[in-house]
C-alpha cells in the first residue's frame, strides 16, 4: 500500500468548493473530495508552519514545549518508521523553512528535494528588473518590503506558468511517482508552500477574481497587522490574488492526481490532503496569521483522505481531529498501529469504522510563543486571553464568530475552561509574557 501526504500551506477551508466555497474555483480538489472521506472539524494542533509539521511527522503534540525549532535527535519520524517496514520515502517541498540548515525534516527520506525561492528564501542575489514600488503598499512594513524584494529576485527568471512553485512541486512529484509506478511501498510527502504569501499568480489566475477596474498597485503581500491600512479596493484585490493562487495550486494538484490515475497508483494508495492553517484577510480586522487571531479563517482546515478504490467515498466525519492525528491515522490504515504507542495523536480511521465515536472532547490550540489559547468543541469556541478579554462563540449559529457570548453563557465557558491545564498554558517562553501563571489563574477565575 502506497501513501501520499499532500500539504497545501495556508489554504483557507472556505476557499474549497466541497467545504462550501463561493469565493473561488477548486475543481480538482472538489473532484478528489467526491472520492474521499471529508473531515469537517479538523484543526492544527499548534501554530504556525514548523510546529504543525513537527506534529504531523512525529504524531506528537508541540503546543507547550516544542516551539519553532528543528526536529530533535530524539524525535522518531514518519519516514524513519516506514523505512523499517520496507517503504521508499520521498519528500518534495518548496516550504523553505524546512530546507534551512539543521532543520532536519528531510531525515529518514530516501529522496528529498527542496525547491528553492519561496518568500524570504536566501536564494538569489542578482537584482530584479521590476520597480519594487509597484508591488508594495505605502504603509508596507520594512520587513515586508524586504520579503517582496527578495521574492521578486527569486522569481525573475519565470517565463510561464510551468515555472511557478505549484507547477514545480507537483510536476516533480508527478515525475517521480510515474517513474516508481510499479512500487507498492511508497511514501511521498508533497508539501506545497502555496497558497502562502506572496501571491503572484501568472495570467489568467491574477485576474480571475480581481476587479478589472482596479488601478492600484500589484499588492502580492500584506502586513501582519490590523487591516485598516488597506482601502476597500486594495483589500478586495489582495483577496482576489489569494483566490487566484488557490486556483493555481488546485490546477497543479490536479495534474499530480491525474498522474496517479494514469499510472494506476491511485487505487493502490492512500492519499491524504490537508492544510496547516488558513489565512486571515481582515475577517476580524487583522491581516495574516497572528497569535491573537483564533478564529475559523485561521484554525479550521480542510482534511480529506482517499482510500484505494475510493472506499467510503463522500463520507463526512464530524468529530474533532487535529494534525498530530495524521501519523497515527496513517499507521492504523497500514496495520502498523503498534508504531503509534508513544504518540499523543489518535487514529481518525477509528471514527470512520465506528470503533469510536470521538477522539477527544475538545481541541486546544494556539501559537507556540503566545499564551492565547482557543478551546473548542463541535459547538462552541472559547478564546482565552491573558488580558481577560475572553471570547465565546456559538459556531453553528455564528460561524463568522462576530457575536461574543462570553458574558451571556457562563455554562459553556465553564465546561470548556476546565479542559485547560496548567502545564499546557504556562510552560511558554517568558520573553513576551512575564506572568503566565497569573494569566492562567485569571482565565479560570474570570468566569466565576
Amino acid at each position: 500500500m502506497n501513501v501520499f501526504w499532500i500539504m497545501l500551506d495556508s489554504l483557507r477551508r472556505d476557499h474549497v468548493g466541497v467545504y462550501g466555497s463561493t469565493v473561488c474555483n477548486t475543481p480538482h480538489l472538489d473532484a478528489f473530495a467526491q472520492e474521499a472521506i471529508i473531515f469537517d472539524n479538523a484543526y492544527p494542533e499548534a501554530l504556525p508552519t514548523i510546529p504543525v509539521r513537527t506534529a504531523m511527522v512525529t504524531g506528537c503534540r508541540t503546543l507547550q514545549g516544542r516551539p519553532w525549532q528543528p526536529l530533535a535527535a530524539e524525535d522518531v519520524t514518519v519516514a524513519e518508521i516506514l523505512s523499517c517496514h520496507g517503504y521508499t520515502s520521498v519528500m518534495i517541498t518548496d516550504t523553505y523553512h524546512m530546507a534551512k540548515p539543521g532543520m532536519n525534516f528531510h531525515r529518514g527520506f530516501d529522496s528529498f528535494q527542496f525547491i528553492r525561492g519561496q518568500e524570504g528564501d536566501a536564494f538569489e542575489l542578482i537584482p530584479h528588473d521590476k520597480d519594487l514600488e509597484d508591488y508594495v503598499h505605502p504603509q508596507q512594513s520594512e520587513r515586508k518590503r524586504q520579503v517582496i524584494d527578495n521574492f521578486l529576485r527569486n522569481t525573475q527568471h519565470w517565463e510561464s506558468e510551468a515555472d511557478t512553485f505549484p507547477a514545480q512541486v507537483f510536476g516533480e512529484a508527478a515525475r517521480m511517482a510515474a517513474g516508481l509506478k510499479d512500487e507498492d511501498k511508497l511514501f511521498f510527502w508533497i508539501d506545497s508552500f502555496d497558497p502562502h504569501e506572496p501571491w503572484n499568480p501568472p495570467a489568467p489566475y491574477d485576474t480571475m477574481y480581481t476587479d478589472s477596474d482596479y488601478k492600484g498597485k500589484r499588492l502580492i503581500d500584506a502586513n501582519y497587522a490590523p487591516s485598516d491600512y488597506l482601502s476597500a479596493d486594495e483589500l478586495a484585490y489582495i483577496k482576489g490574488m489569494y483566490a487566484g493562487e488557490v486556483t493555481l495550486v488546485d490546477r497543479w494538484f490536479g495534474h499530480f492526481i491525474d498522474t496517479l490515475r494514469s499510472t494506476g497508483l491511485i487505487d493502490r494508495s492512500i492519499v491524504i490532503v490537508l492544510a496547516d492553517h488558513g489565512h486571515p484577510h481582515g475577517d476580524h480586522g487583522t491581516m495574516m496569521k497572528s497569535p491573537g487571531n483564533m478564529y475559523n479563517e485561521l484554525l479550521r482546515i480542510p482534511l480529506m483522505i482517499r482510500l484505494p478504490d475510493a472506499e467510503h467515498a463522500g463520507e463526512r466525519v464530524t468529530p474533532l481531529v487535529q494534525t498530530d492525528d495524521l501519523l497515527p491515522t496513517t499507521l492504523d490504515l497500514l496495520d502498523l498501529e503498534h508504531e503509534a504507542v508513544c504518540m499523543t495523536g489518535k487514529s481518525a480511521w477509528k471514527l470512520v469504522t465506528g470503533e469510536v465515536d470521538k477522539l477527544r472532547d475538545v481541541v486546544i490550540t494556539g501559537f507556540h510563543q503566545s499564551p492565547v489559547r482557543c478551546i473548542r468543541d463541535e459547538e462552541w469556541s472559547l478564546v482565552v486571553k491573558p488580558d481577560g478579554q475572553h471570547e465565546l462563540y456559538h459556531l453553528a449559529d455564528d460561524p463568522a464568530e462576530k457575536n461574543n457570548l462570553f458574558d451571556q453563557n457562563r455554562d459553556a465557558t465553564q465546561r470548556l475552561i476546565e479542559h485547560l491545564g496548567y502545564f499546557s498554558y504556562t510552560k511558554l517562553p517568558q520573553t513576551e509574557y512575564q506572568n503566565i501563571q497569573e494569566a492562567y489563574e485569571w482565565a479560570h477565575t474570570a468566569i466565576e
